[in-house]
C-alpha cells in the first residue's frame, strides 16, 4: 500500500488467516442440513480481494429455522474463529464479526423467498446450492443491467441541493464538522452521478467502498476531481470547495437529464444554487 506501519507483518498474513476462516466457515455450514445455500459476494465473489478485504458471506436457510438462525447469528460466527467484537443490530438479519486476525465477516441470512435477481449478484462465488436456486439466480442476475429511474435522478439532484444549502448554513453557524459532513455528501453525490451516467449501480449512499484506489470504477479525471475537492476546517476553504463542485454538477446533471429523459430546468437549478454560491 506504500505505507510503513508496525503492523506490516500482521497485514501480510491476513490472506492466510482469511483462507483459514473461509475453510472453517465452509466446514461448519456445508455440513448443516438446514443450510440450503452458501455463497460469497463482495471482493471474494469478484475475485479481486486484496490484503484488507472482508468476507461477505450469504447463507440461505430453511424457512422453518430462519428465525432461530437469525437469533443465533453471533454464536454461529464464534464457530469460525476468535471474535473480538460484533458490529450488530439484534433485530437485523445480518451480523458483522471482527476477528483477532484483523478480518471481518459480514454474514447475511436469507429465506428462499428473500433472494431476488440483482445487479449486485452478478459476481458471486457459490459454495453450496442444494436446490439450484442460487445458480438460477446468478443466470437471471447476469441478464440484468442498471438503468437509473427518473425518481432516482430526482432524489439524487434534490439531495445535492439540500447538502449544498446545509453546508452554507453550517459554515455560517461555525458548525464546521457538520459543514464538512455536508461536503463529504456532496462528493459522494457526484460519485453517485458518475456511476449512474456510466450505467453502474451506485453504492448505497454513505458507502465509500471501492470508490477510490485500484478497484475504483471512476476514471482518472473523476478521481482527480475528488482529490481536488478536499478541504480543511477553514470556513473560506469550505465555501471555495462548494463552489468548485458546482460546474461538474451542472455538467453531469445535464448529461443525466438528456440521457434518461428528465426535465433539466436549468433556470430552476441556477436559482437554487445561486442562493449559496
Amino acid at each position: 500500500m506504500g505505507l510503513e506501519t508496525k503492523f506490516k507483518e500482521r497485514d501480510l498474513d491476513i490472506p492466510k488467516h482469511r483462507k483459514e476462516l473461509i475453510a472453517a466457515i465452509e466446514l461448519d455450514l456445508t455440513n448443516d442440513n438446514n443450510v440450503l445455500a452458501i455463497f460469497y459476494g463482495g471482493s471474494i465473489g469478484n475475485q479481486n480481494a486484496d490484503l484488507y478485504s472482508d468476507i461477505d458471506l450469504r447463507i440461505v436457510v430453511k424457512d422453518e429455522v430462519f428465525e432461530e438462525y437469525r437469533i443465533n447469528k453471533k454464536q454461529r460466527a464464534k464457530n469460525w474463529g476468535n471474535v473480538l467484537f460484533f458490529e450488530d443490530f439484534p433485530w437485523a438479519t445480518h451480523s458483522i464479526a471482527h476477528y483477532n486476525a484483523f478480518i471481518k465477516v459480514d454474514s447475511f441470512y436469507y429465506k428462499n423467498k428473500d433472494i431476488k435477481p440483482s445487479v449486485w449478484l452478478q459476481n458471486i462465488k457459490i459454495v453450496k446450492d442444494s436446490s439450484g436456486l442460487i445458480n438460477d439466480l446468478l443466470k437471471e442476475s447476469l441478464a440484468l443491467s442498471y438503468i437509473p429511474t427518473v425518481d432516482e435522478i430526482e432524489i439524487w439532484r434534490t439531495k445535492f441541493f439540500a447538502y449544498i444549502h446545509e453546508a452554507y448554513r453550517r459554515v455560517m453557524r461555525n458548525e464546521i464538522y457538520y459543514a464538512l459532513h455536508c461536503i463529504d455528501n456532496l462528493r459522494l453525490s457526484m460519485t453517485t452521478a458518475w456511476y449512474m451516467e456510466a450505467g453502474i449501480q451506485p453504492n448505497s449512499f454513505g458507502d465509500w467502498a471501492k470508490l477510490e484506489g485500484k478497484r475504483s470504477k471512476l476514471n482518472d479525471r473523476q478521481l482527480f476531481l475528488l482529490a481536488e475537492w478536499h478541504c480543511s476546517r477553514n470556513a473560506n476553504d469550505i465555501l471555495k470547495v462548494m463552489k468548485s463542485i458546482v460546474p461538474e454538477f451542472i455538467k453531469i446533471h445535464k448529461s443525466l437529464c438528456l440521457k434518461y429523459g428528465v426535465d433539466e430546468n436549468p433556470e430552476w437549478v441556477k436559482e437554487i444554487l445561486n442562493l449559496v454560491i
